[in-house]
C-alpha cells in the first residue's frame, strides 16, 4: 500500500513563486538575491503555518543553486543546518553551532543556519549568539524563525533584517485548496473549502491539515459544506439567518424553539451568541454596496446577506449588537447561562417594539413643541 503523505508536506512549495500570501516577502527576497544585496542575519516572524520556514529554505536553496530537489532534501551537501530552538535552547547548543560557523562550506556558495522558535532560546544562549551574528563569517548566513517577536531581545532584532509574514488571507488558502482538490481529484465545493479557509485562521498548514481530515471524513473523495460543518463542529449559517426573521417578525417562540435544537445539536451557548454577533455585524456591512466586499464568503451567501440586510434597519442592527456584545461579555460569570442567553434573545425579539415606541414618543413630543411655538 502507497504510504499517505499529508497535503502539508506533499504540496510544500518548492520555490517562491508557489508560496501563497507572502508576495511582499517573496519579491522583496528575490531582488535581494539578484542584487546581491541580502542581510547575513534575517528574522523571519509572524503566525504559524504561513511559510516563514518553507521560505528560508527555499532562499537557502536559491543562494546555493541546489536545482536538484534530492539534493536539497537529503542536506547532502552539509552546509544548510536547522535548528528547533524550542528543544535546543541552551547555551551549549548555540556554542556548538557557532563552533560549526568557523568551517567554510564544502559545497555550495554559503552555510546557512535556520533557527525555528528563535524565541525559545534562554537568555544565556541569545548572548551567546550576539557576536556570531552581529560579524559572521562573509559566507555564512543566519534565518531565524519565530511566532513572537516580541519575545527576541531587542540586541537580537537590532542585528537583523526583520521580514514581517501576514496571516494568509481567506480567498487565498480557498484558491490554494481548489487547486490542490483539482490535482488530487477531489470533488470540492467551494463553500466547504471556504469555510476550512476560515477556521484555519490564516495558517495555510492548519487548512491543509483539515482538508486531509474532510477527506479522509468524507465519502468518495468528495468534500461537501454539510461533511464539513459536521465534522469540524460549526454551526450552520442558516440558522442565523432564521433566528434573525425570528426576531424581525417579533417571535419569540419559534427563536427559543430555535436556540433549544442548537443546544441539543451539542453547541455551546457562548459560541452561538459570538456567531450571532458576528451575524449581525455582517448585516450591517451588507446595508452599503461599497461595503459588501468586506465580507468572505461566496456570493451566493452574500445575496442571503443582502437580502435579509433590507429587511433589517440599521437602528435594529446596532440595538442587536449591544444586546449580544453584552450577553457574550457577562456569558462566563452567569450561574444559568442557557437562561442568560433566551434572556437576550427574547430583548432582541422586542426590538422593533422599542424602537416603534421611542419613533412615536419623539414625534409626540416634536408635535407638542411645535403647538408651543406656535
Amino acid at each position: 500500500m502507497e504510504q499517505f503523505v499529508v497535503s502539508a508536506r506533499k504540496y510544500r512549495p518548492k520555490g517562491f513563486d508557489e508560496v501563497v500570501g507572502q508576495e511582499h516577502i517573496t519579491t522583496t527576497l528575490k531582488n535581494a538575491i539578484d542584487n546581491n544585496q541580502l542581510a547575513q542575519a534575517m528574522l523571519f516572524c509572524g503566525p504559524r503555518g504561513v511559510g516563514k520556514t518553507t521560505c528560508a529554505r527555499i532562499l537557502a536553496k536559491l543562494i546555493n543553486g541546489f536545482d536538484n530537489e534530492d539534493t536539497f532534501s537529503n542536506s547532502a551537501s552539509l552546509n544548510i543546518h536547522e535548528l528547533d530552538a524550542a528543544s535546543n535552547n541552551s547555551v551549549d547548543d548555540i556554542r556548538n553551532l557557532v563552533d560549526q560557523v568557523r568551517y567554510p562550506p564544502q559545497y555550495g556558495k554559503y552555510k546557512v543556519y535556520i533557527i525555528d522558535e528563535v524565541h525559545m532560546l534562554t537568555s544565556q544562549a541569545f548572548n551567546a549568539f550576539l557576536k556570531t551574528l552581529e560579524e559572521p563569517p562573509s559566507y555564512a548566513i543566519f534565518i531565524l524563525a519565530t511566532t513572537e517577536k516580541h519575545k527576541v531581545i531587542p540586541t537580537i532584532l537590532s542585528r537583523c533584517q526583520i521580514f514581517d509574514f501576514n496571516r494568509i488571507q481567506i480567498q487565498d488558502i480557498t484558491a490554494h485548496l481548489k487547486k490542490i482538490a483539482e490535482r488530487e481529484n477531489i470533488e470540492a465545493e467551494e463553500e466547504a473549502l471556504r469555510l476550512i479557509a476560515q477556521k484555519a485562521d490564516g495558517a495555510l498548514r492548519d487548512a491543509l491539515s483539515i482538508f486531509d481530515m474532510i477527506v479522509t471524513f468524507s465519502s468518495g473523495k468528495r468534500v461537501t459544506y454539510r461533511a464539513t460543518i459536521d465534522n469540524l463542529h460549526i454551526l450552520d449559517y442558516d440558522y442565523y439567518f432564521k433566528i434573525t426573521d425570528c426576531l424581525l417578525d417579533e417571535d419569540i417562540s419559534n427563536t427559543l424553539l430555535l436556540f433549544d435544537e442548537i443546544i441539543k445539536k451539542g453547541f455551546d451557548g457562548h459560541n452561538f451568541i459570538s456567531g450571532l454577533s458576528e451575524h449581525f455585524r455582517n448585516l450591517l456591512v451588507c446595508k452599503d454596496e461599497s461595503t459588501i466586499k468586506l465580507l468572505e464568503v461566496s456570493d451566493a451567501v452574500k445575496l442571503k446577506y443582502r437580502e435579509q440586510a433590507l429587511k433589517a434597519s440599521s437602528s435594529f442592527l446596532l440595538s442587536a449588537l449591544n444586546i449580544a456584545s453584552a450577553c457574550d461579555l457577562n456569558y462566563r460569570a452567569s450561574k444559568n447561562q442557557r437562561l442568560h442567553v433566551e434572556l437576550a434573545l427574547m430583548k432582541l425579539a422586542h426590538v422593533n417594539s422599542a424602537l416603534q415606541l421611542a419613533s412615536l414618543n419623539i414625534d409626540a413630543q416634536t408635535e407638542g413643541l411645535k403647538k408651543k411655538l406656535a
